[in-house]
């Protein structure tokens, strides 16, 4: 009989090390998404605010308040989230020139040419520190919502495909024409008393 040949056994001691070492090797050159925020401009200090005063046409600016009881009012008339996103769409498009709306630039910007930029417009949002965070996070995706529907209409019109695929420099230019501006700030007491009078509350 012929003599069966041994299969030499595989030697395992340094897989272990190699696989350390593959791991150590993607953790370090692999990359990964991370979740954005959104862009907010913050309240400047209280030294600069009387000198913004005298800057800012009341015509600019659009103010947001929710009190402490979750109610929601834009220029101090009760609104809905519904009907906030289509306010916010107004507001910053001003497509018919109204006197009443945001003042326009007039801007050339890469691939679109001569434009009317809407960047002189604020959408002030004052929060009571006692509003529930889902009332808060309601009202910044309506405003987020209708930036999102203008840039994609502009999108649409100009490049002929979504918002969502767009090129970088076609999202640069769209953001150039409609930049989201938001300022944050807490509800002082007065305007709080100013508020509860006006429904027939408290101050």
């Amino acid at each position: 009989m012929k003599k069966k040949k041994r299969v030499p056994g595989l030697n395992t001691t340094s897989t272990a090390d190699i696989s350390f070492m593959l791991l150590i090797f993607f953790l370090v050159t692999s990359s990964m998404d991370t979740d954005k925020g959104l862009p907010t401009q913050l309240p400047p200090p209280e030294d600069e605010l009387v000198e913004k005063d005298f800057i800012i046409k009341e015509r600019n600016v659009l103010t947001l308040q929710i009190d402490e009881n979750d109610h929601l009012t834009c220029n101090q008339e009760d609104i809905t989230t519904d009907e906030l996103t289509l306010r916010v769409e107004e507001f910053v498009a001003n497509t018919n020139n109204d006197p009443k709306l945001p003042e326009m630039s007039t801007r050339e910007v890469h691939l679109m040419g001569k434009c009317q930029v809407s960047d002189r417009h604020i959408i002030s949002i004052q929060v009571d520190r006692h509003t529930s965070y889902n009332a808060y996070l309601d009202m910044k995706n309506a405003v987020v919502a209708g930036y999102h529907h203008l840039r994609n209409r502009l999108a649409l019109r100009c490049f002929g495909h979504p918002l969502s695929e767009c090129t970088p420099d076609e999202h640069n230019a769209i953001t150039i024409v409609y930049p989201q501006r938001i300022s944050e700030q807490p509800i002082t007491n007065s305007q709080s008393s100013v508020h509860n009078s006006q429904k027939g509350g408290r101050p």
